[in-house]
């Protein structure tokens, strides 16, 4: 017998104050960050070379910021975006403290505010707070998010019939 598993949220299972504590942590590794860095380019030493990074006020090699925002969004995707058309708007990006290799992040999200799309019908448009913590549970970013969802019956990726 094929089971379903969890297929992510439409546009009408959000209400706003909805707060999703998102079920999966990650523990940050040098790969991540040096491969993350390379990969877009960031020439910061700050981020790869220990013995610059040792002489700073952290005294070790900063995580990517770009990477943070990139791995809060990924814990977030199977609560918020799974069925997400695109993505609208990013706001009030904030890194109140550094996150170092070994550190581990968890993520919530709460809906602050859902609306119907004006120009399309099978989309509702939702904004979410999403707040990164490490595992000591200080808070690491925080940031808004707008994105365009489908509505229940309307993605074209849940008539792909996988084999």
């Amino acid at each position: 017998m094929i089971k379903e598993g969890w297929r992510g949220r439409y546009y009408e299972d959000f209400d706003v104050g909805d707060i999703y504590r998102h079920r999966l942590g990650r523990t940050v590794t040098e790969t991540d960050n040096t491969l993350f860095t390379m990969l877009t380019l960031n020439t910061n030493p700050i981020h790869f070379d220990q013995n610059l990074a040792a002489q700073t006020p952290f005294k070790k090699i900063l995580v990517n910021s770009c990477f943070t925002l990139s791995l809060a969004v990924g814990l977030s995707v199977s609560d918020l975006s799974e069925h997400v058309m695109a993505n609208l708007q990013w706001n009030d990006v904030k890194l109140p403290s550094p996150v170092f290799i070994g550190d581990t992040m968890y993520a919530s999200s709460e809906i602050l505010a859902k609306r119907e799309s004006a120009k399309r019908k099978d989309v509702g448009i939702v904004t979410a707070r999403t707040t990164g913590v490490n595992q000591r549970g200080e808070t690491v970013i925080s940031y808004e998010r707008t994105f365009m969802v489908y509505k229940r019956g309307q993605d074209p990726r849940d008539t792909i019939q996988p084999a």
